[in-house]
């Protein structure tokens, strides 16, 4: 079953397609290098759900060779025109024929906040079988708290309801960082049903991150300092 993508439209794909890493967008990329280098031996990456081709990009430069993957054509064409050189594939829900196998590093940069949760089983089934024996899965989403509190990147206030969603619920947030200021619409999924989302795909989980910001950085930070906007998980396959 397909679901309908909220951010496969052209003015929401311009709109994202010029976002980089500010504010509590560097949060969520800060650590990555040390993480993949720390967890990841090999050359070859998978970016599940790579949108506009931003953290195709930055595997890239991290001296992979990256095949971006995702369900929106706005987005698609948003991430070839960025990076005509780059390798970037329209795929359906949970199908990823015609993909090699055996990356040694799969990511999943915010993608899952916007899964329904019916849909996510099957998607990381999917996404396990394109794992080498030794390969891990980088899966980068909200925080649950994220959708209870103010950012630099983002606004919650106008959402009360967000407050008594839980694991499913549809919740939202501002972007403070792009012209276009539609409330982008996520599911709620609590770290608990993670885990449990985690055994059941057999998945097993290796390490978990979760970045707080510094006053060093150059950002005029809100929860940040105090609450991790992002959780990052490291998969491997089970036994």
């Amino acid at each position: 079953m397909n679901y309908i993508n909220s951010w496969d439209n052209d003015t929401r794909s311009a709109s994202y397609a010029k976002l980089e890493f500010p504010n509590t967008y560097h949060l969520a990329y800060r650590d990555l290098p040390e993480i993949v280098s720390k967890h990841s031996k090999g050359t070859t990456a998978l970016d599940f759900g790579c949108g506009t081709g931003r953290s195709s990009r930055f595997l890239k430069k991290l001296g992979f060779e990256v095949t971006g993957i995702d369900i929106s054509p706005s987005m698609i064409r948003q991430a070839v025109e960025k990076d005509p050189n780059g390798t970037y594939m329209l795929v359906e829900d949970g199908k990823y024929q015609g993909i090699p196998d055996d990356f040694d590093l799969i990511t999943s940069i915010f993608t899952f906040d916007n899964i329904p949760v019916q849909q996510r089983v099957l998607i990381l089934r999917g996404l396990k079988q394109k794992l080498s024996k030794h390969g891990c899965l980088v899966m980068l989403d909200s925080n649950p708290e994220l959708y209870h509190h103010e950012w630099a990147s983002f606004s919650t206030a106008p959402f009360p309801g967000n407050r008594i969603a839980k694991t499913g619920d549809p919740v939202y947030t501002i972007m403070n960082d792009v012209e276009d200021k539609t409330p982008v619409e996520d599911y709620f999924f609590s770290e608990q049903d993670y885990m449990k989302l985690f055994e059941e795909a057999g998945l097993k989980l290796i390490k978990r991150y979760a970045p707080l910001g510094r006053l060093d950085e150059p950002f005029v930070w809100k929860s940040e300092l105090m609450l991790a906007p992002w959780i990052i998980y490291v998969l491997q396959k089970g036994v």
